[in-house]
């Protein structure tokens, strides 16, 4: 065999693969060699055999011969077979009987050899399918061996450019610390500005508070000579005046309620939000089933349904009225908020844009504009109007709750996953300020003069800010309070005098705002109660969990 001059390498794989057939055929010969001996064996005795029987056919036709002679000498005589003719018909049947088993064992030995015929058959076959086994894995072997070439070279490519990247990084690296060095020094000449223009604008508060003192000495001078004027009046105040002021100015006196009025099963599954109307007693549940549903309070001890609102696509998470009752705001897990009239249950309106399930929605100031907080991190305003989103406010952490400060809808405070409260004015792109709490903020509700802001913290606490002074004045806790989920709702009652939460443990629990004292822990709920909510203009307390149930506490 004649070797090219490519290498070592192709005189090694022909050296193996004709070593290789070398092995196979001492291997596979091997095998057949018994059956082929075997084969030999039984031909020469087939011709043996075939022999012994010619020559046993030419003495039976002797025998006969004879036997016919011989019966033809003795057909005179008396009858009586002759011993000879006795004797060779004994060696003709004797030899007829050899002649059968001659032709028995042929018949036997050519199927032997027909079976031999077939097994050797069968065995040439099996050689060559292993001949073409053999040859598709040379050629698997020779496929292989070029891609570990290709990816030897590959390899050799990637330490190169991993080499020029490392070059890369060390020049970037030195560029980022050069870098660094400037950003340092003007953090520092504008640490420097900073301080500057802080000195500069105590100058000028000073000055502006100067102005300030002297328009109130002179506003206090005027108020004075108003006061001492109208103590100079000695008009009587007339029934109908004090009437107005009392319509006015005072809040309903609320109660801690004492016994359930009414347990009814509100949804097909978990309830998430709950709220009153402000002008009638209709409750609106929002729940897991994509319902929004309204029931009718006004009979003492019943309730009624009067209505179901549909149009979600998945579960409801909080639900709002507008100040004037006609409309309902549902806030849903589809990331879209809807807005529905309450005279003929109709959708009016679907405020797509959020990436986040919508876990907060609400009137802000009017009945044309809606603020929501998702979990995309955003607070959207909506324009119901125009239809359209007119703003949004990055806020960097998802949004569980979120309330408005005052009727013109300047001010939203939003609760968040980051445990921070954030205020927001609609006025400006930014947060004015935020305070951090211990845990995630789970709920906020304002007091009705807006001057408090509850907030429920997932560390189990409820904690109430004033406003006017922007810090925490009180924070609330029980052994066995425990808030249940990330979206548990809180509420202040009518008159600010008590707040009331929902626990994991299904109790619901009131405590007092002016003594810091847990009034009560009303035990209906068998499960996490999720919301609780005040109707405005009586005692009642309502409260949803996450078995369905709904109930009404009231103080008669």
């Amino acid at each position: 065999m004649a070797v090219s001059s490519g290498g070592s390498g192709d005189l090694d794989w022909r050296k193996t693969i004709i070593l290789r057939l070398q092995n196979r055929n001492k291997s596979q010969c091997s095998c057949f060699q018994d059956l082929i001996s075997f084969h030999n064996r039984l031909f020469d005795s087939f011709n043996a055999l075939r022999g012994e029987n010619l020559q046993l056919t030419v003495q039976n036709e002797k025998v006969r011969q004879e036997n016919f002679e011989l019966q033809n000498r003795s057909g005179s005589g008396d009858g009586k077979p002759n011993e000879k003719i006795q004797a060779l018909e004994q060696k003709l049947l004797h030899q007829q009987e050899e002649l059968t088993e001659l032709h028995r064992r042929k018949g036997e030995n050519a199927q032997q050899l027909i079976d031999l015929n077939h097994k050797l058959q069968e065995k040439e076959k099996q050689l060559r399918a292993h001949e073409v086994s053999l040859a598709d894995s040379v050629a698997v072997n020779s496929t292989l061996r070029a891609e570990i070439q290709m990816y030897q070279n590959n390899a050799k490519e990637l330490e190169n450019m991993n080499q020029m990247l490392k070059d890369e990084h060390q020049a970037l690296h030195l560029a980022f610390v050069s870098l660094e060095e400037k950003l340092r020094k003007a953090q520092d000449e504008n640490r420097s500005l900073v301080e500057r223009l802080i000195r500069y604008k105590s100058k000028d508060a000073d000055k502006m508070n100067e102005e300030n003192e002297n328009f109130v000495r002179k506003k206090q001078a005027k108020l004075q000579k108003e006061l001492e004027e109208a103590a100079k009046d000695t008009r009587a105040i007339s029934p109908d005046r004090l009437k107005d002021v009392g319509a006015g100015g005072a809040f309903f006196a609320a109660s801690v309620p004492s016994r359930v009025l009414v347990k009814f099963d509100a949804h097909d599954g978990d309830v998430n939000a709950v709220k009153w109307s402000p002008v009638d007693r209709i409750l609106a549940t929002g729940g897991a089933d994509r319902r929004v549903k309204l029931w009718d309070l006004s009979k003492g001890g019943q309730y009624e349904s009067k209505g179901m609102l549909v149009g979600s696509n998945a579960g409801v998470m909080s639900v709002d009225f507008d100040s004037t009752g006609t409309l309902i705001l549902g806030a849903s897990s589809d990331f879209a908020s809807r807005v529905w009239t309450l005279a003929d249950q109709r959708l009016r309106h679907t405020l797509t844009g959020h990436s986040g399930k919508v876990m907060a929605a609400k009137f802000l100031g009017e009945p044309s504009k809606v603020v929501s907080g998702s979990h995309d991190r955003t607070l959207k305003i909506w324009d119901l109007r125009s239809k359209a989103c007119i703003e949004t406010k990055f806020a960097g952490s998802s949004c569980n709750d979120l309330v408005t400060t005052d009727s013109s809808g300047t001010t939203i405070i939003s609760g968040h996953f980051d445990k921070r409260i954030r205020f927001w004015d609609t006025r400006s792109d930014t947060t004015s300020r935020d305070i951090l709490l211990q845990g995630k903020v789970t709920s906020l509700d304002l007091s009705r003069d807006a001057n408090f802001l509850l907030g429920c913290v997932r560390d189990d606490t409820i904690k109430v800010l004033d406003l006017r002074m922007n810090q925490i004045i009180c924070s609330f806790s029980a052994e066995g309070f425990k808030v249940g989920c990330d979206w548990s709702r809180a509420a202040f009652s009518p008159d600010g005098q008590y707040i009331s939460v929902g626990s994991a443990d299904g109790s619901v629990y009131i405590w007092n705002v002016s003594t810091n004292k847990l009034e009560s822990v009303l035990k209906e709920h068998l499960s996490a109660v999720t919301a609780v909510a005040w109707h405005p203009y009586s005692s009642f307390l309502a409260g949803v969990d996450k078995a369905k149930k709904a109930v009404v506490w009231g103080d008669v």
